[in-house]
């Protein structure tokens, strides 16, 4: 099969489209600056220009189009309207009517939600279901994986900054991670076959956390024994707004609300109906770790 992947050059996408070359695809990997992702044949694709996005789909000329384009915070003309909802847009205009679609949301995703990435997450949802293409939605919880940016970096950092580990509330909010394996399978066996037309799918993985927990064993996993304090929900309301004042801040607005919200789901029918092999986040931690301080 031909397949274009969108955001072909990401944590995720590289590990998409080395899932589809494996299987035997022509596969290729779409970014805003057409760079070599390692795998696939680059193809310049900016979602938020309708005309890049009209020719890298006529360049790939695909028989499924797997869009994987996404940002966790705002930046510039970068903001979520403009990457989830107008460039999902662009693409499903793109993709011929025989193709396969296969779309990246999130755990969360809802049109009515608090928090501005999940919102936006819900509108594209909405524009896929009403695209009249034959589609799959997944929608990931927390993914890990050598080079991902929760575990290997924002957590990282948080439990090795201070003395002392900042907890977020009573932190009992639940997370489910999954791997980003188990994530590209999960995609490949979507573009590739008509697995699930229609559906959506949480994609989650074999335990549940709470953020205290994940907090705890990021810590086991470096080798590290702190104390962890817990920060009353009253004050994170007042430091989140000006931590936001730095240029780069340690936790956007968006990234708190979807904190307190929780990030989890049961990982069936997805892990039947895609043959998912569960990878466990303790199993894979010291190994996203040492690639992080490597």
């Amino acid at each position: 099969m031909r397949i274009l992947v969108t955001g072909g050059t990401g944590f995720v996408g590289q590990a998409v489209v080395r899932e589809l070359v494996s299987r035997g695809h022509q596969v290729w990997a779409g970014s805003r600056e057409g760079r070599e992702g390692g795998a696939g044949q680059a193809v310049r694709l900016d979602v938020t220009d309708p005309s890049s996005v009209l020719a890298a789909v006529a360049a790939a000329d695909p028989d499924a189009v797997v869009h994987l384009v996404g940002i966790i915070a705002e930046k510039g003309t970068q903001t979520f309207q403009a990457v989830h909802v107008d460039g999902t847009r662009h693409v499903l205009a793109a993709v011929p009517r025989t193709a396969r679609y296969v779309h990246m949301s999130a755990l969360g995703a809802d049109v009515d939600s608090g928090s501005g990435y999940s919102a936006s997450k819900g509108r594209a949802e909405a524009l896929v279901r009403d695209s009249g293409l034959r589609f799959t939605i997944f929608r990931p919880s927390l993914i890990f994986g050598v080079g991902d940016d929760f575990f290997g970096r924002v957590l990282r950092e948080l439990v090795s900054a201070a003395p002392i580990v900042p907890q977020i509330g009573n932190g009992a909010f639940p997370f489910r991670p999954v791997s980003v394996q188990d994530v590209a399978q999960a995609f490949a066996g979507a573009a590739e076959a008509d697995l699930g037309l229609g559906e959506t799918y949480a994609l989650t993985g074999p335990q549940e956390y709470t953020f205290r927990q994940l907090l705890e064993l990021e810590l086991g996993a470096l080798g590290k024994k702190k104390p962890i304090v817990p920060v009353p929900l009253p004050l994170m309301n007042l430091a989140v707004p000006l931590m936001n004042l730095l240029p780069s801040p340690p936790i956007t607005r968006d990234q708190y609300a979807m904190l307190k919200e929780g990030n989890t789901a049961p990982n069936e029918p997805a892990r039947t109906v895609f043959g998912l092999p569960m990878l466990a986040l303790r199993d894979q931690l010291p190994e996203i770790l040492g690639a992080a301080k490597g």
